[in-house]
């Protein structure tokens, strides 16, 4: 088990710092950038705004410490590293692969596009300690160049991915699936707890599920591809009891490393329009705070389950004393289908179990 620490997201320190208008200006929305499977796949900043998740992992021997946001959206591991000159690397730890007994050098290199910034960087062998477990000869990347100011500012290190080997750069074989291969969990999967009310005790298990952190059953739901953790919803995302988006049924990811609740433009057009959302001069939509103890419950039709998001999930107060709208515009469609993007705001709301073994997902109430 891994602890999660909650952090002041990214979008509040730029707001601080007053540079969030500048931020929004160099990085236009393009959240569906990262879900594009290429060999140098766009991931962009901004998917990273409304994060606060983030937990501790080491490398090496002795142990370098760094903070990883734990992606399920994503399939590399990834640090910064002394060899990293770049501004944005400053204020992060670095991976020193001379401090290391057990690093290994390995043939090829790793990148990432960030909207209008960048990692570029090498790949090496370490041992990787993620909570209890000891993950030997795992392969990661190391970040020579960041390109971006604005990276200096994310609140975590680095990214450890949790998603499928078929989307991992370079061909990386992902933490996880060194963790199965070597026998160093008892079970093929790992559960997520966040807490919803935003109180510490948020977690990641490898291994594992804790079912004092849910209510009633896990619902089991089959993947409909082994990439991403993409399952099906069913026909309607409803509002009042009425279809609202969806209509003909969607694909959805499952993902941690993305904040909010994402759509296509006419259904969350529609759920912004039902809830009172106006778009602000930042490109966000906001809300008025006194209306959301009058608004529904967004309730998603998964297997046949209804999973509901009530206005306390998808409405975020921020510090400023207003109120922001958790869904946002994200044109990509999966074969014939759309494609919807489940992200943290649902995972507080539901216990989520990630299983390999039989490729489904489980969600349950969080308690």
């Amino acid at each position: 088990r891994v602890s999660l620490r909650k952090r002041k997201p990214l979008r509040q320190t730029l707001m601080d710092h007053g540079l969030l208008d500048d931020f929004l200006t160099k990085h236009p929305p393009s959240l569906p950038a990262k879900y594009f499977l290429t060999a140098a796949a766009t991931e962009p900043l901004r998917n990273y705004m409304d994060l606060e998740y983030i937990g501790t992992i080491s490398i090496g021997t002795p142990a370098q410490e760094f903070t990883v946001l734990f992606d399920t959206g994503s399939a590399n591991l990834r640090v910064p590293s002394v060899y990293c000159s770049s501004d944005a690397c400053a204020d992060h730890r670095h991976y020193n692969p001379a401090l290391s007994s057990t690093y290994c050098n390995a043939t090829g290199s790793i990148s990432t596009l960030y909207g209008t910034g960048s990692m570029m960087g090498y790949l090496a062998y370490d041992t990787i300690q993620v909570g209890g477990i000891q993950v030997s000869n795992q392969i990661f990347g190391i970040s020579k160049t960041e390109h971006g100011s604005f990276l200096s500012y994310a609140p975590f290190d680095g990214f450890l991915g949790l998603a499928f080997p078929s989307i991992s750069s370079s061909r990386a074989t992902p933490v996880f699936d060194n963790m199965m291969s070597q026998s160093l969990v008892s079970q093929d999967l790992f559960s997520i707890y966040l807490t919803p009310d935003g109180k510490n005790g948020s977690f990641v298990m490898f291994g594992g599920i804790d079912d004092t952190y849910f209510t009633g059953n896990l619902s089991w739901i089959p993947l409909t591809a082994e990439t991403y953790w993409q399952i099906k919803v069913d026909r309607y995302i409803t509002m009042y009891g009425h279809p609202i988006a969806c209509p003909y049924g969607c694909q959805s990811i499952v993902d941690s490393g993305t904040s909010l609740v994402a759509g296509p433009a006419a259904g969350i057009n529609n759920i912004q329009y039902e809830i009172g959302a106006v778009r602000a001069s930042n490109s966000l939509y906001m809300v008025n705070c006194s209306f959301i103890s009058r608004l529904p419950d967004i309730i998603f039709i998964i297997n046949g389950i209804q999973f509901p998001l009530p206005p306390q999930a998808y409405i975020r107060q921020l510090q400023s004393g207003s109120c922001m709208s958790s869904f946002e515009v994200f044109d990509l469609h999966v074969a014939d289908d759309e494609l919807w993007i489940l992200g943290d705001i649902f995972l507080h709301r539901y216990y989520s179990v990630f299983d390999r073994a039989n490729n489904m997902v489980g969600l349950a109430p969080a308690a």
